[in-house]
């Protein structure tokens, strides 16, 4: 006998977390009605993940959340209507791995060097690189350090920071948890009990945007491998999550994107390989400039809500982002009303008689490789539209952008395409809703 299905919710509210894990493993709360509302509060992703040793992934991202009426083989657009940093400070910086405190990845499998156990409970004594100590034997037993590293303090309502020196870093890890705004469910440690300061006084504006956010992926993997790039790290890997690279291909969902683009007001387009789609969403950057050079950015905790939209039928690997209109690469940016006049004048002079109409789009690419990014960015643009890729690459080139998100592997493809291809995607509306087509 079948289970009865939960009806329905306006708005689901979601306050707790996995431990580095997404996938059909974990339970879904919901659903969330078509056209409902989920807001979560997420804590940091990466480095407060990466030094408590049992975490199987990079973040810790919120628990997923079924949509109702989503089916295989659908999307689901994801509006982001708000996110609102809460920690007071955090701390990022350039990593190393420590060897011997991991296995074939330290993201994942971590281990005690002293007493060999693998993902071990742990606490936090004193502060400083060494203040993460295995709780079965005592031994330190971090598998990562700063290479250099910087605490930064974040004024949210003036959308500033600043980095600090080591007094100010030690004065805030003396109280780690309460300045990170850690959410009661959280299980990491606070990064800002290192206290690493090499870079003191550096001011800097806050966008806040979202790292990790999209849909559950078939098959469960660390959630920071929810990706071409880090993900080809689980290919033939010696641990439990090792997979094949066309079982990678096949199952991620491409949600680790670090994409700064990904924030309020953006509308972002996610495949369904789960029955319910599974949103999830963690990994909030105070700030971020394009590429995320370091490795790792400003991980915050926050607060974000999202209004979802299923998309009956369009079926896609990976996502496709409605940017901001003042995200989008100058190229890509719809013409205004004397532009487009002009447009027409010159077709006239020259007797062109037919102008497209159509509309910026970005479709998410990743791999090994930012070369191999833009290649996948770009083939996927080409399976879900219909255009061929060489096609594609002139339209990026003179009316769109290649542009890096992530390094090693995650890039934005973003060209004008034909709104007639769009309507027939489904998104057509969606997208004119974003650019304000038609209104002027």
């Amino acid at each position: 006998m079948s289970q009865p299905r939960n009806p329905a919710q306006h708005e689901v509210v979601v306050s707790t977390y996995t431990r580095g894990i997404v996938g059909p493993g974990n339970p879904m709360l919901g659903p969330v009605a078509d056209g409902g509302t989920v807001r979560v509060g997420t804590p940091p992703g990466c480095w407060g993940p990466m030094i408590t040793p049992k975490f199987q992934g990079g973040h810790e991202v919120s628990q997923p959340v079924a949509v109702d009426g989503a089916e295989v083989g659908d999307a689901v657009a994801i509006r982001i209507k708000r996110m609102e940093v809460t920690s007071l400070a955090t701390s990022s910086g350039v990593m190393a791995f420590v060897d011997g405190r991991y296995l074939g990845d330290p993201f994942v499998a971590k281990l005690c060097p002293s007493c060999g156990t693998v993902s071990p409970p742990s606490h936090i004594e004193g502060t400083g690189d060494d203040a993460v100590h295995c709780d079965v034997c005592g031994a330190e037993a971090s598998a990562f350090r700063f290479t250099n590293g910087y605490v930064i303090v974040l004024d949210k309502d003036n959308r500033v920071s600043l980095t600090v020196d080591k007094g100010a870093a030690e004065r805030l890890a003396a109280h780690a948890r309460d300045n990170a705004r850690l959410p009661a469910q959280s299980e990491q440690h606070s990064i800002l009990s290192l206290a690493r300061a090499d870079l003191a006084g550096l001011a800097a504006h806050m966008q806040p945007f979202l790292g990790n956010i999209g849909t559950t992926p078939s098959r469960d993997l660390p959630d920071s491998h929810n990706a071409g790039d880090f993900g080809s790290f689980l290919v033939d890997a010696p641990h439990a999550y090792a997979m094949s690279q066309e079982e990678l291909e096949r199952h991620k969902t491409d949600g680790h994107m670090d994409t700064n683009s990904v924030r309020a007001g953006a509308i972002l387009i996610c495949p369904v390989k789960v029955p319910g789609a599974g949103i999830y969403m963690g990994d909030m950057h105070a700030q971020q400039g394009n590429g995320e050079v370091a490795g790792h950015a400003t991980d915050v905790s926050g607060i974000t809500e999202v209004q979802v939209e299923v998309i009956k039928g369009l079926a896609i690997d990976g996502p496709i982002l409605l940017q901001r209109p003042d995200d989008l690469p100058p190229l890509a940016r719809p013409m205004n009303r004397e532009q487009r006049a002009a447009v027409k004048a010159l077709a006239a002079r020259y007797g062109q008689t037919h102008i497209e109409e159509n509309a910026p789009i970005t479709f998410i690419g990743s791999g090994r490789t930012l070369n191999d990014a833009t290649h996948n960015g770009i083939d996927r643009a080409a399976r879900v539209t219909g255009l061929p890729p060489e096609e594609i690459l002139n339209r990026a080139t003179i009316a769109g952008s290649i542009e890096i998100s992530r390094l090693p592997g995650v890039v934005r493809v973003t060209f004008m395409c034909p709104l007639s291809i769009l309507d027939r995607l489904g998104i057509g509306a969606l997208v004119r809703e974003q650019y304000a087509i038609g209104t002027d």
